[in-house]
């Protein structure tokens, strides 16, 4: 838990808050168009700075993993890169958004301070060996089929192409069909790799494969997830939000309703001074 405290505002310049909260990345699922990115993100970070949290404003420009060919995707790479940028600008936070290929990594690194891997990705050598060439921090996610310890070889190859800006993020792992479940033994294994562990609350309560083509959630179970993530100690948390989730162009089902983010962030910076005296 020390080493975020310790590290993390070297290792994404512009970031606040140098203390013992955790850190938050949070954001709509999709960039969806520029009013609404900037309202979402002018509500986090009054949230943040009235709590003191460090904050990383999340937005994916495009989105690649797509059940159905007709789902939303994006508004355009350049587009919506250029609004993540213009947040950055206006309100003096970093960002982060996901990448998908190789050839997106310096593309991205253009506009945004983090590259994010997405889970499914995580092996591949190519797109971990770009990200990590930019220069810029990288947070990637653990694969829902993968263990914790065997995400030490993602991080490797981050470190071993000249980059030790790398975060690992939990997002549960496969339990069946359409569910995932988090196995929170995984967030002290991982932090055996002394790099920060960011808990993704939001996608770890996705139930996956339905057969509308269509993936649900259990957005009820947010402050469950999120209650335990901070009791075993992680270095942040990761979550998505939107004004109107069931109107979300994307991962509405499982998104958190942007008005009860101030409440569920007091509680959990309260419950965070708890663990500091263990």
């Amino acid at each position: 838990m020390n080493y975020l405290r310790e590290k993390y505002t070297t290792m994404i310049p512009r970031l606040k808050y140098e203390n013992s909260n955790f850190l938050l990345l949070a954001g709509p699922c999709a960039i969806e168009g520029e009013q609404m990115a900037m309202e979402i993100a002018e509500k986090i970070v009054a949230i943040s700075e009235k709590l003191q949290i460090p904050y990383i404003f999340k937005g994916s420009y495009r989105k690649a993993n797509r059940s159905r060919l007709d789902s939303f995707t994006g508004i355009g790479d350049e587009k919506a890169l250029k609004i993540l940028r213009k947040v950055s600008e206006t309100f003096d936070i970093p960002t982060v958004t996901d990448i998908h290929t190789a050839l997106e990594a310096s593309m991205a690194a253009e506009y945004v301070d983090m590259l994010q891997i997405p889970a499914f990705l995580c092996r591949q050598t190519d797109i971990l060996v770009a990200a990590a060439e930019t220069g810029k921090a990288v947070n990637i996610k653990k694969g829902q089929f993968l263990s914790a310890e065997a995400m030490k070889f993602a991080v490797n190859k981050v470190r071993e192409s000249g980059n030790d800006n790398v975060f690992l993020t939990e997002r549960g792992s496969t339990f069946g069909y359409h569910d995932l479940i988090v196995d929170y033994r995984g967030i002290p294994e991982m932090q055996l790799n002394n790099c920060p562990i960011i808990l993704d609350i939001t996608h770890s309560l996705q139930q996956p494969n339905q057969s509308s083509g269509v993936t649900g959630g259990q957005p009820q179970l947010i402050e469950t997830i999120a209650r335990a993530g901070i009791a075993v100690g992680v270095d942040g948390i990761f979550i998505e939000t939107h004004p109107d989730p069931a109107n979300a162009k994307s991962d509405g089902a499982n998104m958190l309703q942007i008005d009860l983010l101030e409440g569920l962030l007091t509680r959990l910076v309260q419950l965070r001074q708890v663990v500091k005296t263990f």
